[in-house]
């Protein structure tokens, strides 16, 4: 069946939509594809199936080695802000002063000069010299034939006829953030967690993958990211939440280890999206891209699919 006249239709004065489609004009849109989708065993850092697990109290896990390292180096940044902030607070303070002792040093020379009559040597309340030989917003040290050229020229778009501004450093702040969530995390808020792992070797003679699959250990059910996962801060068992809503908060004690629980240390593990709409992730990425006049980009633009 030929195509529809519509779209074959091209000596129109604008672009219709589907030209514009073909050409990759406006926004563009991609469903994510499960290579894009984080599993619920990875690591939220390196993107690989974890190691040693840890999970914080808004259930991010993590590997061990990655978390740590993660931490440490916001530490070290932390440190290299404080010094620098120290460093400038201690430069402001010296520049503090020196501006003391030469504002005593013009009261002594204006009072020097109204009982001695000797010649005013600060004749400019606006003149400034600091200690380095730059000369107001002139920021160039120049000798004594180039200094007259210099403030006369008003050429402003020159390095050397241009001031600096100096460069402020802000108080940074002391925590350490979580990675994933953004929100205040420490070392002794993480809790390692223990999966279920599926020793049946049926499954894994039919399905032979290396990937390891876990289950609930409450009702035996496959995890996966269809399913809501809670894990318990005090012992770090993982089980799906109705398992974890009918038994744990009623119950207060893990089905594993019969160890004392409460219902705050229920957390829901964070994981990735579905291929199902009602899963409540964003699985479709969206970018615009401008295609007109000087553009550069209707040559390196691959045509789109159709």
């Amino acid at each position: 069946m030929p195509q529809r006249h519509s779209k074959n239709n091209n000596d129109l004065a604008f672009f219709t939509y589907d030209e514009k489609r073909k050409l990759g004009y406006g926004t563009q849109k991609e469903r994510l594809g499960k290579d894009s989708i984080k599993p619920f065993d990875a690591c939220c850092l390196c993107l690989k199936p974890f190691i040693d697990p840890l999970c914080c109290q808004k259930g991010h896990v993590f590997c061990k080695e990655c978390i740590l390292e993660c931490l440490l180096a916001q530490k070290k940044d932390i440190q290299r802000k404080l010094l620098a902030h120290d460093a400038q607070k201690k430069q402001e303070k010296e520049e503090e002063e020196e501006k003391l002792m030469l504002q005593k040093a013009r009261e002594l020379d204006a009072f020097d000069q109204q009982n001695h009559g000797a010649v005013p040597q600060y004749n400019d309340k606006n003149y400034t010299r600091d200690k380095n030989g730059f000369h107001g917003a002139n920021s160039v040290k120049v000798t004594s034939y180039e200094e007259e050229a210099l403030r006369n020229m008003k050429a402003f778009w020159l390095p050397s006829a241009t001031p600096e501004a100096p460069v402020k450093v802000d108080a940074p702040s002391t925590n350490t953030i979580c990675p994933e969530g953004k929100e205040k995390l420490k070392l002794k808020t993480l809790f390692p967690i223990h999966l279920t792992e599926d020793k049946n070797e049926d499954k894994k003679s039919k399905s032979n993958s290396v990937e390891r699959t876990y289950i609930c250990p409450s009702c035996k059910v496959t995890l996966t990211n269809t399913l809501s996962l809670v894990a318990l801060s005090s012992c770090g068992h993982v089980f799906c939440k109705k398992c974890a809503d009918k038994f744990m908060a009623v119950d207060k004690v893990c089905l594993v280890c019969n160890k004392g629980c409460k219902e705050r240390n229920l957390v829901s593990l964070e994981k990735g999206g579905t291929g199902f709409a009602a899963h409540d992730d964003h699985l479709e990425a969206t970018d615009f891209k401008h295609l007109g006049s000087g553009s550069g980009l209707g040559l390196v633009r691959p045509a789109m699919k159709t």
